[in-house]
């Protein structure tokens, strides 16, 4: 097994499938097996959701509402995103808690390193909602911070697409895959892999990210028993 601890990174538009906003059941099913696949080869895993399927704080400041009243309300979506993604895993026999950079209770805890790497150790899918708990970062950066405090292994960022590219694949059909690239190489390069912020988070802690496309089933556990798959950044 390459990767015994990871930080798996979701956008919460992966989450509405077909629909043009929301969450779809049978793509939330389907992550939810997909988890539990890597689960069951005894992976420790820590999940990070977007919320853009339901608010976006950045486009929401754009519609005239305040960014640090926006960018509180994305991380409720967060947490809405977690909640389902919690109960989506209890019905395929993976147990999850929902940890929140902003506790709400009774619905989550609040996030705690030694209690995420405690429900870790004893089978736990740790889903970390609620962003880093502050306005002006994205849940890039809030993925990168919280995979660095679990001690993973690598952050996985599942995509659409099945890696990094020279250019958008989906507009330049002359876009060119790469399999591995060195951090300082998709800096020169201008690659939008991650936001600055978390990029230089990872590159500074040493944490290799897999990007790849989540909705092209085996392709987590792929990844984590070591098969080449998408795109290595390290």
């Amino acid at each position: 097994m390459k990767y015994r601890r990871v930080l798996l990174k979701l956008s919460g538009e992966s989450l509405m499938g077909s629909q043009e906003y929301g969450i779809d059941p049978v793509k939330l099913a389907e992550y939810a097996e997909e988890i539990r696949t890597i689960v069951e080869d005894e992976v420790r895993v820590g999940i990070v959701i977007g919320g853009g399927n339901i608010f976006r704080g950045l486009s929401g400041s754009q519609d005239g509402i305040d960014r640090v009243r926006g960018d509180y309300m994305g991380m409720l979506a967060t947490v809405i995103n977690s909640l389902a993604l919690q109960d989506a895993l209890e019905k395929v026999g993976v147990p999850a808690k929902v940890l929140s950079a902003r506790a709400i209770d009774p619905i989550c805890e609040p996030i705690d390193r030694f209690r995420a790497h405690e429900l870790l150790e004893t089978g736990y899918v740790v889903i970390l909602a609620g962003g880093t708990g502050n306005p002006f970062f994205t849940t890039d950066t809030a993925a990168a911070l919280r995979a660095v405090e679990i001690g993973a292994d690598a952050l996985l960022k599942g995509t659409r697409v099945d890696g990094v590219y020279s250019a958008d694949p989906e507009k330049d059909p002359k876009a060119v895959k790469f399999t591995t690239l060195s951090f300082d190489e998709a800096l020169d390069q201008q690659l939008r892999i991650m936001d600055l912020t978390a990029f230089t988070l990872c590159k500074e802690n040493k944490l290799e990210i897999v990007v790849f496309n989540m909705n092209k089933r085996g392709n987590l556990q792929k990844i984590v028993r070591g098969e080449s798959v998408g795109t290595v950044v390290s």
